[in-house]
């Protein structure tokens, strides 16, 4: 008894205990607009679930986004294929570009990036 008691302190320790890391959402004009405005840390990747690159690029973000160090950045994960009047207010041709935002900003952007250390040098714009 003294032991499940003991398993289930530590395992409700770790889930309170854990830091708010950076969230990955599905992108949503309103709140990717307050998002900007409020000057927080930004990052938009352009997916598209039949591309390669993107594929070979989300689960890299996502780890990247659950990393302590980017903690208080969101990502949207906007679909290349329906978001056509956000890709054209920034300017976006490609699938798999990263857009990153500080201070309501642009900072940085890039695409078809796959390399986990080049990506997390791009997410450090919108946070340094």
């Amino acid at each position: 008894m003294k032991s499940l008691v003991a398993v289930i302190s530590a395992v409700t320790l770790t889930v309170f205990a854990t830091p708010s890391f950076a969230a990955e959402i599905p992108f949503n004009q309103a709140q990717y607009d307050a998002t900007i405005a409020a000057g927080k840390p930004v990052a938009v990747v352009f997916h598209a679930d039949w591309c390669p690159t993107c594929r070979a690029q989300a689960p890299l973000l996502k780890e990247l986004s659950q990393a302590p160090e980017f903690k208080g950045l969101t990502l949207f994960v906007a679909n290349f294929d329906t978001e056509k009047t956000l890709k054209q207010s920034l300017g976006v041709t490609k699938q798999s570009t990263v857009v990153v935002f500080k201070g309501g900003k642009e900072t940085a952007r890039s695409t078809g990036d796959t390399q986990q250390a080049s990506l997390a040098a791009l997410l450090h714009h919108a946070i340094s």
